[in-house]
């Protein structure tokens, strides 16, 4: 006797590889999923004309047209919504402050399961949409977690929030594909400028504006044995520090980080920061790149001090760890194999697929 395939629905906003979110917490695991027996649906909205439309300041006429399409987008899901067995939402499967969309589902035959990788709950709006943060509603993600008949949480600290409104929590952290993220082949040239990069987005690139001190008194230590790379935002420029910058591009990814020797993730003690998920700390320690991080959050747990990266508090720690990995190459290879080790063994796609699919299950 044959055993019919579970059938998945998963419900986000964006085109595929258009958002980290949703490439880390649900496109890369639907070739595995597949291969394991699922069948594996995703529903989106957003294409590549809407989101120049939807995160540009102005064009109000335009973005009644992108909601409009969502909603028409979502009217269908809610229609076929029998047919599938479970729905998984990631963060939330409409941009305003309801959870309509969400509350059809959970009335539909299938399993409706949240995932969410960032305080959401928080209010935060970009800046181009300021204008209509009162369509937000920071309550909408503890309805949706209420109705959800399983949670999935990127942390602890989200895991914690969670458990205020549902029984049935789960953390699966944010992970990579380890056979993608590989490391790169090192120049063994001691004349070669070592790289500090960062990889964001024009939203966190204040981050790494909390660590320029540190930066330009490195650069006046270490002069051209230095070299400086942001991934994020081309237009950003730092006084009196030699930059390279350009816009994240999916396609650029690997390129980018197989140029980096050391990589920085500084973040702000504050609520959102604890909610965040060390995905960066985890995506440099994929390809061997040890990482100096500020001890919020879940970096405290992903990066081990002196083992596989280093913690750092203040400018002067900044200064002093990073000078350590500029001076000793062997330490930069030591601290980068125990991060992919790290990784391999608790935050790839491999180490988690198990749980994965037995909450789907």
């Amino acid at each position: 006797m044959t055993v019919a395939k579970k059938k998945i629905l998963f419900i986000g906003p964006h085109r595929p590889n258009r958002n980290g979110s949703q490439r880390f917490r649900m496109e890369q695991y639907f070739p595995y999923l597949k291969a394991a027996g699922y069948e594996c649906d995703y529903s989106w909205f957003i294409d590549e004309r809407d989101d120049r439309i939807f995160y540009s300041s102005g064009h109000w006429i335009d973005k009644l047209g992108v909601f409009l399409k969502a909603i028409r987008v979502r009217l269908a899901d809610i229609m076929f919504s029998n047919r599938y067995d479970v729905i998984f939402v990631q963060r939330e499967a409409f941009m305003t402050g309801t959870a309509f969309f969400e509350r059809q589902f959970r009335r539909s035959r299938a399993r409706l399961i949240f995932d969410f990788d960032d305080a959401i709950w928080l209010e935060d709006v970009s800046a181009q949409n300021q204008a209509l943060r009162w369509m937000k509603r920071p309550g909408k993600t503890a309805d949706i977690i209420r109705m959800a008949d399983a949670v999935i949480a990127g942390n602890t600290y989200l895991a914690a929030f969670a458990g205020q409104f549902n029984r049935n929590v789960h953390i699966i952290p944010t992970v990579v594909d380890t056979e993608v993220f590989a490391p790169a082949l090192r120049s063994t040239d001691e004349n070669q400028s070592i790289c500090i990069g960062w990889s964001g987005s024009k939203t966190t690139v204040k981050h790494f504006t909390t660590v320029l001190p540190a930066l330009k008194k490195i650069a006046d230590e270490f002069g051209s044995r230095v070299k400086f790379m942001l991934v994020g935002d081309a237009a950003f420029h730092a006084e009196g520090l030699p930059l390279e910058t350009s816009d994240f591009r999916f396609e650029h990814e690997l390129h980018h980080f197989r140029q980096m020797d050391i990589g920085l993730m500084p973040l702000p003690d504050d609520e959102w920061s604890k909610g965040k998920c060390a995905f960066k700390a985890i995506q440099y320690m994929a390809m061997e790149i040890p990482p100096v991080a500020s001890p919020v959050g879940m970096n405290s747990e992903v990066v081990n001090h002196g083992v596989n990266g280093f913690l750092a508090t203040s400018t002067l720690e900044w200064v002093q760890w990073l000078s350590r990995l500029i001076q000793s190459p062997e330490l930069r290879r030591e601290l980068g194999k125990a991060g992919r080790k790290t990784v391999i063994e608790n935050y790839s796609v491999h180490s988690q697929m198990n749980k994965l699919m037995n909450i789907l299950s």
